[in-house]
Formats: C-alpha cells, sequence, structure tokens
C-alpha cells in the first residue's frame, strides 16, 4: 500500500472541491472545508500605519497572519506594505470587520475582496457583434494573429501591405488557428524602431485593405491603434475590437468613440523608458487599473476591457523576464488578460537569435502565459503555437477523477 505523502496545487475553490471529492469526502463536508483548503497571500502596497495595524490586528484575531515593516506599530513610519496570509475562510470574516473599521480600511477591505475572488470566473467574456461572436474563458485560450500592414514593421514589415497579399494571409492564420485577426497600419515597436506617422498616413494604408478583407473574414477583426481617428474609421467600417498600445492614455477621445460603439478594448501597459521607481509590476498595475479607470469614467463596460503587460514596451530583458515569472499578479484587476510575446527583442536577447529564429521562445512563454491565467496571445506563428496551446489547454483541463 502506497502511504508516502504529496504536495497538491490548488489554485481555486473548484479544484480544492475537486480534491475532496477525490477522497470520497461527504458533500457536506466538501461544503464546510472547501473555504479552508485554498490559502492565499495578498500584498497590498504603500498603506498607512495606522489603517495597517487594524488590518493586522483584525486578521490575526481569525488566525491568520500579516506582515508589516519595522516601524508600523510604534507609527515610527508612515506607510508600510502588508502580506497577508490567510485562507478563503479567513478573509471572508476578516474583510466583513474591515469593513467597518475607520481610516480607508473599508475600501481596502473591498479591493482585498476584488483580488481574492475567482479569477477564473469572473474573466468569462461572450461578446456578439451583428456578424460575428467570441467567447473568452479559461478553457481554450484564444489565438490572435497579426497582420501587419506596415513596411517597417520588426518581423514582418512590408510583406502584407496590398489587399490580396493581406487576405492570403489572413486566409492563411485562420486555417492555422487564429480566432481573431489584429490588424496595424503603423508599427509601434518600442526602442524608437518604429517610425510616427499621423492618422491620414494610417488610415491610407488601412482603410483600404480593411474595407477589402472585412467581408471575407470569418473571425473579429482587431484594429492596432492608439489613435482616435483612426478607431472610429474602422469600427464605422465594421471593426470589431481596439487595441490600444498606449491604454486610451494618449489619445484623449479613444476611451468615448470606444464607448459609442460599445466595442471590447484591450489596453496595453507602456511607458516611454524603462526606469521604474518601484518594483515594475506595481507600477504597471496603477497604469493598467488607471485605463480601466479612464474607460469605466467614458461609458466603456467593465467587461468590455482586455488588459496587455506589454511585454517589451518601455521594459528590458530583465524586466520582461522577470515580468513573465510573475503574470499571475494581473489577475488582480479582474480583467481578461492578452499576451503578446511574439518573436519579441527579449526573447532574442535571452537566446541569442534573430527575429527568424524565436518560435520556440514564443511558444515557451505562450505556455507559460497560459498557465499564469491568460486567455489572449498574440501571435505571428499561428499554427505553431496554436498546437502548442491546444495540448497545455487540455492538460490543464484534465481530470482522471470526475465528481
Amino acid at each position: 500500500m502506497n502511504t508516502i505523502p504529496y504536495i497538491i496545487k490548488l489554485e481555486d475553490i473548484k479544484s480544492v472541491e475537486q480534491e475532496l471529492f477525490n477522497i470520497n469526502c461527504d458533500k457536506v463536508g466538501v461544503e464546510i472545508m472547501k473555504a479552508k483548503g485554498l490559502f492565499k497571500v495578498v500584498k497590498i502596497p504603500k498603506v498607512k500605519t495606522k489603517v495597517a495595524n487594524v488590518i493586522k490586528q483584525t486578521f490575526l484575531a481569525k488566525g491568520a497572519e500579516v506582515a508589516v515593516a519595522r516601524g508600523t506599530i510604534d507609527l515610527s513610519i508612515e506607510y508600510t506594505d502588508l502580506l497577508v496570509f490567510a485562507t478563503m475562510k479567513q478573509y471572508k470574516v476578516a474583510l466583513a470587520q474591515l469593513k467597518i473599521q475607520p481610516w480607508g480600511a473599508k475600501k481596502i477591505a473591498e479591493q482585498i475582496e476584488l483580488v481574492i475572488q475567482d479569477y477564473k470566473a469572473t474573466t468569462v467574456r461572450d461578446y456578439h457583434w451583428s456578424d460575428k461572436s467570441l467567447v473568452i474563458d479559461n478553457k481554450k485560450t484564444l489565438i490572435m494573429g497579426i497582420l501587419n500592414l506596415t513596411p517597417d514593421s520588426f518581423s514582418d514589415g512590408g510583406k502584407f501591405n496590398n489587399a490580396d497579399k493581406a487576405l492570403q494571409h489572413l486566409n492563411q492564420m485562420i486555417a492555422d488557428g487564429a480566432d481573431i485577426i489584429d490588424i496595424g497600419a503603423e508599427s509601434t515597436r518600442p526602442y524608437n524602431g518604429g517610425k510616427k506617422i499621423t492618422a491620414k498616413q494610417e488610415l491610407e494604408r488601412l482603410l483600404p485593405i480593411l474595407e477589402y478583407i472585412l467581408p471575407k473574414c470569418p473571425v473579429p477583426i482587431s484594429i492596432d491603434t492608439y489613435k482616435a481617428e483612426v478607431a472610429e474609421a474602422a469600427l464605422k467600417l465594421g471593426a470589431h475590437i481596439i487595441n490600444d498600445v498606449w491604454g486610451l492614455q494618449y489619445d484623449h477621445k479613444m476611451a468615448e468613440i470606444i464607448a459609442n460603439y460599445n466595442v471590447p478594448v484591450v489596453v496595453m501597459h507602456n511607458k516611454e523608458n524603462n526606469f521604474y521607481e518601484n518594483d515594475v509590476i506595481e507600477e504597471m498595475l496603477a497604469f493598467l487599473q488607471q485605463s480601466i479607470d479612464i474607460g469605466l469614467k467614458a461609458g466603456i463596460k467593465q467587461e468590455n476591457i482586455i488588459i496587455d503587460p506589454g511585454i517589451g514596451f518601455g521594459k528590458d530583458t530583465k524586466q520582461n523576464l522577470y515580468l513573465m515569472a510573475k503574470l499571475e499578479r494581473l489577475q488582480a484587476l479582474g480583467c481578461p488578460i492578452l499576451l503578446g510575446t511574439s518573436r519579441k527583442r527579449f526573447i532574442g536577447e535571452t537566446l541569442g537569435v534573430e527575429v527568424d529564429e524565436r518560435v520556440e521562445g514564443t511558444i515557451a512563454t505562450a505556455v507559460l502565459g497560459k498557465t499564469k491565467g491568460v486567455q489572449i496571445l498574440r501571435v505571428h506563428d499561428v499554427k505553431a503555437v496554436t498546437r502548442a496551446i491546444k495540448m497545455t489547454d487540455i492538460i490543464m483541463e484534465s481530470e482522471l477523477y470526475e465528481k
């Protein structure tokens, strides 16, 4: 008889339930224990120390633990980061009590409540347009195929900038497994590699080809632009999604236009340089939260917002690798996550390969992204990534035992 103990990784309530059922636990017992079986660590940056002390004591009283900086208890420092160590049951009872505490504790409790909710359940989306539909969930990872209409793209510039070539490539990507096609008419590559063009120039490249391929394309079309004028013209023609590499923070009219057309938008983290005063992920989360707030204020529905960490934009290789390792932290924002690592410089610098030899590195980042909650992958090499991610999806959804 095998009595060798081993560690089980439990990521959500569903996986706790499944393990309890696997040992033939009574249904009543499952309901009682499932919230105790899921343990989460939450980091809360920059909390005033008097509030931090309230939070710490509240969680300690429920059997949980909270770590704070030295100097918090005697208020000799003004702010501290917190690390909360608790089961889901402890969070439930502690947060209920925190909501009636002073000094902004209620707001922090509400923020923690959002962060610890089941990401898989809260990021399911079901989009419908007059001619297309799209489902985002955590079972099938969606593939967004890249169609560049630019003469200067770092990877495939000039290859598809006429209508027939563009349509041929689009059809090939769909045959290879693309669920969405992302069309860009301006190179937005970082390190000043992409030359900025006017909205007029971008429209001259985009509109004739978009008008030609839209009625022939069986999947939703996303437009990669940060200019409101371009977005509006594309949406008028019938485009389905806007992919804004500046996260609604470049053109102040962009959010209003997207709200008016009631379409999904991808908001990406971006900046002009790779200097970060604090942790790169914390600054990225703050930027993306600002993008979300801009969108909501303009009337964009919460369910229409997708986030993108902006791998390669305002980040060096070391920062990109760190971000990839901690990608699951983006789940704190409660939005579907899109990841675009395809053929990017950090892969080339890490593996010592040129652009046309970065497929394996792209696949590695795609698979890792899936394990960390990514639901959409933006790629050039559609067939290779689709096959790899299909295998990953099936493995991650597999269960030998059913309830």
